[in-house]
């Protein structure tokens, strides 16, 4: 579990091939600290595991899902990405609930600086929509956001300058893709309902004892 502020940008390292994945060695030196095997460190809102330590750097095993889901596939060597260590019980969760399980990969569509604020505009498949409320929160690489306006699979999000100019944001540009994880509260609303909508069937009232408003 994470909480979408981001502690350190990191850098791709090194990227060598696995039989169904990749192993990314990720230079940094903040998130070390009482980092053990065996832990997680979000890379870009990525959960992934840590599999070996070295004094300044650790390495990650990603899977093939892993890849197809997100922008893992196209990292490089030398990418500036975002880091977080997974959450502790003494941590203020000063951001949002941030699972570490990217849903989609969105599509910078534009950036631009108004004012101390800097504007994007990110573009997803619509169908993501039921996720997206007007103030709510969203994770873009890893990024604990809000949402300051909602499109027709687009959100426009207004960027503080502290947050820009501690994450990769101030590297992106037009056309890049990002990792977008949606609001889990959203999520397990939307399940409850189904879960509701399919208990409460006829089949249901009556192996309970109800039908047509009276008791069997």
């Amino acid at each position: 579990m994470f909480t979408g502020l981001i502690e350190e940008l990191g850098i791709v390292k090194s990227i060598s091939a696995r039989s169904s994945g990749r192993l990314f060695e990720i230079e940094c030196q903040k998130v070390l600290n009482n980092t053990k095997i065996g832990d997680s460190i979000a890379v870009n809102g990525i959960c992934l595991t840590v599999t070996e330590i070295k004094e300044r750097s650790y390495k990650v095993d990603v899977s093939k899902e892993t890849l197809d889901i997100s922008t893992a596939k196209h990292f490089k060597v030398g990418d500036r990405v975002n880091l977080e260590r997974a959450l502790s019980f003494s941590d203020r969760l000063g951001g949002h609930i941030v699972t570490g399980h990217i849903d989609t990969v969105g599509k910078i569509v534009e950036t631009r600086k108004e004012g101390d604020f800097y504007i994007f505009k990110i573009s997803y498949d619509k169908s993501f929509d039921k996720y997206v409320i007007y103030k709510g929160s969203i994770a873009i690489n890893g990024i604990s956001l809000t949402i300051n306006e909602k499109f027709t699979g687009m959100i426009r999000l207004n960027i503080i300058p502290h947050t820009f100019n501690v994450t990769n944001l101030r590297y992106l540009k037009r056309g890049d893709l990002v990792n977008i994880e949606f609001d889990i509260v959203g999520k397990y609303i939307e399940n409850f309902i189904k879960e509701s909508k399919d208990s409460l069937s006829e089949g249901f009232l009556i192996s309970r004892g109800f039908s047509g408003g009276g008791i069997l």
